[in-house]
């Protein structure tokens, strides 16, 4: 029973991340965009951009992240800094996931240094929310319960019912 508890508290820790990634993508790279309007800009589309930006986040980062939370499960890591640079490690391999590689050369073609270094980005405090949310409690779902501690013993003239 606990496992299941434990897979909804992952589920929610993974959206909640997903989506604090999905704001920080848009908002870098939109933040070019934004201060050329001079912060005049519709909020109903910006809902919309971030809206379609947790679903982009969410998509291409399950298997990756999954592969990161299985481990931390597995291995009772509880450590932030786990955390942090697995989704870093997350966060680029989204990124690289996109660009065109070239088996020839071994080379992917196209990279654009900011665009990696906000998914990068995006995907440490993606991390950091999910260990905030569940990491911080890794592995506690297979620690069995103490043990009930036996009732104190009867006085010595009563009799037992």
């Amino acid at each position: 029973m606990a496992l299941i508890g434990r897979l909804f508290v992952i589920f929610f820790a993974f959206l909640l991340a997903c989506f604090v990634a999905g704001i920080i993508v848009v908002g870098a790279v939109l933040y070019p965009e934004i201060s050329d309007f001079g912060g005049q800009i519709d909020q109903t589309a910006i809902n919309v951009v971030i809206g379609f930006g947790f679903i982009f986040i969410s998509g291409f980062a399950l298997l990756p992240a999954l592969i990161v939370v299985l481990i931390t499960e597995a291995f009772y890591i509880r450590s932030v800094l786990a955390y942090a640079i697995g989704g870093a490690i997350v966060g680029a391999a989204c990124y690289l996931g996109l660009t065109p590689f070239d088996p020839n050369t071994l080379h992917f073609d196209g990279i654009v240094r900011r665009h990696m270094e906000i998914m990068t980005g995006a995907g440490i405090v993606a991390g950091l929310v999910y260990w905030l949310v569940a990491g911080r409690t890794a592995g506690a779902w297979r620690v069995p319960p103490r043990p009930l501690r036996p009732p104190p013993p009867l006085p010595s003239r009563s009799r037992p019912l």
